[in-house]
């Protein structure tokens, strides 16, 4: 079920669960769902169902709805220009030596996997990511990740590229990588979104889902 964490006249904002696209062609799709209640929706943005933005299948969290093209132009812009204040929590592979630090490399997307980005010098698409290591266990490291740009698959990519995949993470993870068994899903959830709205500036957050919170509840388990 999709849970709403706000809606007004401007914007309805959702938790968003894991295992649902954004927005498709299916009926399966949070904007699909949201359109049930809300026929009009599905007239803002064409495919798009007023989503402002998107969050890959497996990851859960904050995302923006608008409810008509003007606000759906206003949410975006706002994305476009890098000030939506985007906050993410992910589970990594191996420990992280910083306790904070930044990833600058451009991204693109790989010859050999169309559906890979692959983050390297001389990509067209810049992107910047910052991050906070929050705790360190024997195998993996729990992160706060701060993207500023908005790239397709950026968090993964980057966080990849510097040697700590996200666990779970089928596409970008290492061949020898061990993730915790009770991990059923990609280790990636959208905390907070701090934005402007019609109404003014505001923040959104939305919990550690109960899957992603037994996981760290293990491995605590087997810190050090």
């Amino acid at each position: 079920m999709t849970e709403v964490i706000y809606e007004d006249k401007h914007i309805i904002v959702v938790n968003k669960e894991p295992g649902k696209v954004v927005f498709s062609d299916k009926e399966d799709s949070v904007a699909s769902v949201l359109a049930l209640d809300r026929p009009y929706l599905k007239e803002i943005g064409g495919e798009r169902g007023g989503a402002v933005h998107r969050l890959d299948k497996d990851t859960s969290g904050v995302v923006v709805f608008a409810k008509s093209e003007k606000d759906l132009s206003f949410m975006q812009e706002q994305f476009l220009a890098q000030k939506a204040k985007k906050t993410y929590i992910a589970l990594v592979f191996k420990k992280v030596k910083r306790d904070k630090g930044r990833v600058d490399v451009p991204i693109g997307r790989s010859p050999k996997n169309r559906k890979k980005q692959i983050a390297r010098a001389g990509e067209k698409r810049e992107a910047v990511t910052f991050f906070k290591t929050l705790k360190r266990f024997n195998n993996h490291s729990l992160l706060c990740v701060f993207p500023k740009s908005g790239r397709k698959h950026q968090i993964r990519c980057h966080l990849s590229h510097m040697g700590h995949p996200v666990a779970g993470d089928a596409l970008y993870g290492f061949k020898d990588q061990k993730d915790p068994q009770e991990l059923n899903r990609m280790f990636l959830h959208a905390r907070s979104l701090k934005i402007k709205t019609p109404k003014g500036k505001m923040i959104f957050t939305a919990p550690l889902p109960k899957d992603l919170k037994k996981v760290i509840h293990n491995l605590k388990k087997d810190v050090c």
